[in-house]
């Protein structure tokens, strides 16, 4: 973390490819102002504005509440203990900045992994690995959206690990505050409550299926509630000649719209030859999960497939016997194997491919497959740590420039 740190702090001092950062800048600055204005790059400049004068402009519905929220509820505890009249732009990135530093994502990754595998040898490996994430700056120390989805997306697992529902839709619906695939957390709890007993010829009474409904739906109230909030303020009280065009679709998302307008996000839209080396990027993190999930669902869900449906007098199936593997064998990690596929499927061809850097370090399945590499795949494993090395170094530096991938 220092290393990453400091190295952060002396690459910005190169001349910056978008100077914007500067133009908030003063030789007046405080030397808090001067610590944290590194830390002000891509994504954090929409935060900030948000966490300042709340939603202005239609693209910044792109961004959920969480992280502004964060940044003006930390910004503020800083503006009281230094006596200033209003909150910085300073105050927020620190506050944003030390916030982030406050989760303890590798931690709970530990009793996660521990709790799956039962061995502190592989939760220890895995959140060795954990500390080369593909995008450091980010998950770590910046007022951005992942350390906080991370942490409260590992929160919510182990609790459904270890069948806590409630409390895992608490921290799903947290988590969902911060960015939209939150959504898909979800599915956890579904697979706990409903899924996995079916799976394992359990009964699942009705009112089981009606809880995890009641749960389901909690996880989707900070999606909801933030539609609602943007189809408020644009699509009421509005003339018809300033009413947007999302407004008047049979299900009008703000969400979808911008991004579709702003980003140009949709399926292979992403896909031209001028971003192929954004694409290339994310090779090395795609790959490794579309190996680890097809393997390991292979592995642990053909025999479920295969004993379909359940009749009372077939044995519970198991997974293939030839497989050793703990890392393939383990059948409760099934859900975070279809999640990470899910996700990386979604961000290979309807996204900008590159913020998979981003967002599959947030998913335990990374680092649980990039164990899985170093153990069992020595050679593939020196490899990803290699990379990892070089690359979260590279990533440091082009982040501190203003360079892409965001």
């Amino acid at each position: 973390l220092c290393l990453t740190l400091s190295l952060t702090y002396v690459a910005s001092q190169l001349p910056l490819f978008d100077s914007s950062p500067r133009l908030l800048a003063s030789p007046s600055d405080s030397a808090l102002a001067k610590a944290v204005y590194p830390l002000l790059r891509w994504d954090t400049f929409h935060f900030l504005h948000i966490a300042q004068d709340g939603y202005v402009y239609e693209y910044e519905w792109a961004f959920f509440p969480g992280a502004p929220f964060v940044m003006r509820t930390c910004g503020e505890v800083l503006r009281r203990l230094s006596g200033s009249e209003q909150a910085s732009v300073a105050h927020l990135l620190a506050g944003g900045g030390l916030a982030s530093l406050l989760c303890e994502t590798v931690t709970t990754l530990y009793d996660l992994t521990l709790h799956y595998f039962g061995s502190p040898a592989i939760a220890y490996l895995t959140c060795l690995l954990s500390l080369l994430p593909s995008s450091p700056v980010t998950l770590r120390f910046s007022a951005y959206t992942e350390p906080f989805f991370t942490y409260f997306s590992y929160r919510g697992m182990l609790c459904c690990a270890r069948t806590e529902w409630l409390h895992a839709t608490l921290f799903f619906a947290v988590a969902s505050t911060f960015r939209a695939n939150g959504l898909m957390l979800a599915g956890y709890v579904i697979w706990g409550m409903v899924v996995e007993p079916l799976l394992e010829r359990a009964r699942v009474s009705p009112v089981q299926i009606l809880k995890s409904c009641i749960l389901t739906c909690v996880v989707f109230t900070p999606f909801v509630y933030h539609q609602y909030n943007a189809y408020r303020a644009f699509c009421l009280d509005v003339s018809a000649s300033n009413l947007s065009p999302w407004c008047a679709s049979r299900l009008p998302l703000v969400y979808g719209y911008v991004q579709a307008k702003y980003w140009n996000s949709g399926f292979l839209l992403y896909w031209t030859p001028s971003q192929a080396p954004n694409i290339l990027l994310a090779a090395p993190v795609l790959a490794t999960l579309f190996a680890f999930c097809s393997l390991h669902l292979k592995t642990c869900t053909l025999p479920y497939v295969r004993s379909w449906p359940p009749l009372t007098g077939r044995p519970r199936p198991h997974p293939a016997p030839h497989a050793k593997s703990p890392f393939l064998t383990n059948t409760a990690v099934i859900p975070h194997a279809l999640h990470a596929l899910a996700l990386a499927l979604i961000l290979l061809f309807a996204a900008h491919t590159q913020i998979t850097l981003r967002q599959a370090a947030a998913l335990p399945t990374t680092y649980w497959a990039a164990a899985w590499l170093v153990a069992e795949h020595p050679r593939a494993g020196r490899c990803w740590v290699t990379w990892s090395v070089v690359w979260g170094a590279v990533s440091v530096v082009l982040w501190a420039v203003f360079l892409p991938p965001a």
